[in-house]
C-alpha cells in the first residue's frame, strides 16, 4: 500500500523527511481549492468594518471617544481617526500584516513565495505609514486581531482607553506648559 502526502497523490515512500526535503514538498502540495473556489473566497475578506475593528468602534464610542473612519487625508487612511487626540488607530490583520510570533500568522504552504513577499511588503507599507504620521506629530495605535480574542479582549480595550486618556492628558500639560 502506498501512502499519500495529501489528496493529491504524492506518495511518500522512499522519501527522508530529514531536512530540507521535508519543505519541497509541503512546496509542492497544490491548493485544495479551485482558481475559482479560492478567487470567491479571497473576494468575500473585506478591507474595511471587520469585526476586529467595529469591536474596537463600538467600546470606543460607548466611552464617549468620537472618531472618523478611514480618512483619506492621513498616510495609510488609518481605520480610526481621534483628531482631538491627534492618534490613529489601525485595527490589523494578524495574517494580512504578518504579526511577527502570533500564533495565528502561518504562512500558507501552497504558492508560498507570492505569500511572503505580499505580507512582506504589507509589512514595509505599514512601517513606512506609522513613520509618516509620526513625522506629522500623530500618535498611532496598532490594534492586533489576536489582542481582541475574548480571553484578551476586555484588556486590550481597557489599556487603549487608557492610552487616549494619557495621550490627551500629556499633550494637554505640554500645552499648557508652553502656552
Amino acid at each position: 500500500m502506498i501512502k499519500y502526502l495529501s489528496s493529491n497523490k504524492i506518495p511518500l515512500s522512499g522519501i527522508n523527511f530529514d531536512g530540507a526535503d521535508r519543505h519541497r514538498i509541503q512546496d509542492t502540495v497544490m491548493d485544495k481549492m479551485t482558481k475559482e473556489q479560492r478567487s470567491r473566497c479571497m473576494s468575500k475578506i473585506r478591507g474595511r468594518d471587520t469585526k476586529p475593528e467595529l469591536l474596537v468602534r463600538k467600546y470606543l464610542f460607548s466611552r464617549g471617544y468620537r472618531y472618523r473612519l478611514n480618512s483619506p487625508r492621513l498616510p495609510g487612511k488609518p481605520d480610526i481617526v481621534l483628531r482631538k487626540y491627534r492618534t490613529a488607530i489601525f485595527v490589523n490583520g494578524c495574517f494580512w500584516h504578518g504579526h511577527e510570533g502570533c500564533r495565528y500568522f502561518v504562512l500558507p504552504k501552497s504558492n508560498a513565495e507570492f505569500w511572503r513577499g505580499k505580507i512582506e511588503r504589507n509589512r514595509e507599507r505599514d512601517r513606512t505609514e506609522l513613520r509618516l504620521l509620526a513625522e506629522m506629530g500623530w500618535h498611532t495605535i496598532v490594534v492586533w486581531e489576536c489582542q481582541l480574542r475574548p480571553a484578551v479582549r476586555r484588556q486590550t480595550l481597557e489599556s487603549l482607553d487608557y492610552t487616549l486618556n494619557h495621550i490627551y492628558l500629556e499633550d494637554r500639560r505640554i500645552i499648557s506648559r508652553f502656552g
